[in-house]
């Protein structure tokens, strides 16, 4: 079964493609069969961090219908193993889904035959990123040192989860105090947590729904563009946080130190793990990489574990 990754955050300019370029090719090289999937719709650049030109194949040959089958628009990279969905040749009405077109492809990422599938989503929290970060119950957050993103990630974390209690609401019935407390809510008026303490005290019966939905999702968050100047321990500070605050299981998974090299690759259009393999950015990349191979590894054996006692 594919690994889904989505990987996301609130901020713009926190270096999601770049992480995802690099985990993918790391993981690649572990003779992992990776496809990286550029949904940064309308502002596609996957296709730079890894060093390739924009391809004539890409998602939009799904969109337009001349392809039945998501995984036949997936290109081959540079890297044996690692291959590449881009956007880069749809229109710029991409960027404004249908719910049917956003819901066809979130039903094509569910069926790539891939140990990895690496979702590489726009900044922002409009319903069609955080449905598809909704896609897989295992996310990436990448932030950087700067308090905006720190608050962004957390704006984008409350998000989500007023994104799942919607979708939630639309499958079940809830008392009209939970759903006026999530309009409040979108208008900034409330704070998350207090909504779902409002659906404990308004609709208790509902209680082991919402607990179960929560709890099945497992977050992790990455620290890109660190300095030395900033605090090593912010990121175990940010996942402290939310592991208090919220209903899901937080791990923070690293720093990626700031390097002027990952603007050079950019600019060589080479993929920055390839490129500059011994950099300590890279080193850092690497030991992310393990440590999130080890986290999928045990939430599949916890799926399973939990599998065999339903059965």
């Amino acid at each position: 079964m594919s690994q889904i990754l989505p990987i996301g955050g609130g901020k713009g300019g926190a270096g999601k493609s770049f992480v995802t370029a690099g985990l993918g090719a790391l993981l690649a090289k572990q003779r992992k069969r990776v496809v990286l999937v550029d949904l940064d719709l309308g502002a596609s650049n996957l296709h730079t961090m890894v060093g390739v030109k924009p391809p004539d194949n890409g998602l939009h040959r799904f969109m337009e219908k001349s392809v039945s089958d998501l995984e036949l628009t997936a290109v081959p990279t540079l890297i044996p193993n690692l291959f590449l969905i881009s956007s880069a040749q749809c229109s710029m009405e991409i960027a404004n889904l249908y719910y049917q077109q956003k819901m066809r492809i979130i039903k094509a990422l569910q069926t790539l035959p891939y140990d990895y599938v690496l979702l590489d989503l726009g900044a922002g929290t409009s319903f069609n990123t955080l449905d598809i970060f909704l896609t897989s119950h295992f996310g990436i957050m990448v932030f950087t040192p700067e308090p905006t993103s720190v608050e962004n990630t957390i704006r984008f974390i409350r998000t989500v989860y007023l994104r799942k209690l919607k979708l939630l609401m639309k499958k079940h019935s809830f008392h009209s105090a939970v759903k006026d407390s999530v309009d409040q809510a979108h208008r900034g008026q409330l704070n998350t947590p207090d909504v779902i303490d409002r659906v404990l005290r308004y609709d208790p019966e509902k209680e082991a729904l919402l607990r179960g939905t929560l709890a099945r999702f497992q977050f992790s968050m990455i620290l890109n563009q660190f300095r030395k100047i900033n605090d090593a321990a912010l990121g175990e500070k940010l996942q402290i946080v939310c592991n208090r605050h919220f209903y899901s299981d937080f791990e923070f998974l690293g720093n990626i130190g700031y390097d002027d090299r990952v603007h050079d690759s950019i600019n060589l259009k080479k993929l920055f793990v390839h490129k500059y393999p011994y950099t300590e950015t890279a080193t850092d990349l690497k030991g992310i990489t393990q440590q999130l191979v080890s986290v999928c590894r045990t939430k599949r054996q916890l799926q399973a574990a939990n599998h065999e006692k339903l059965q």
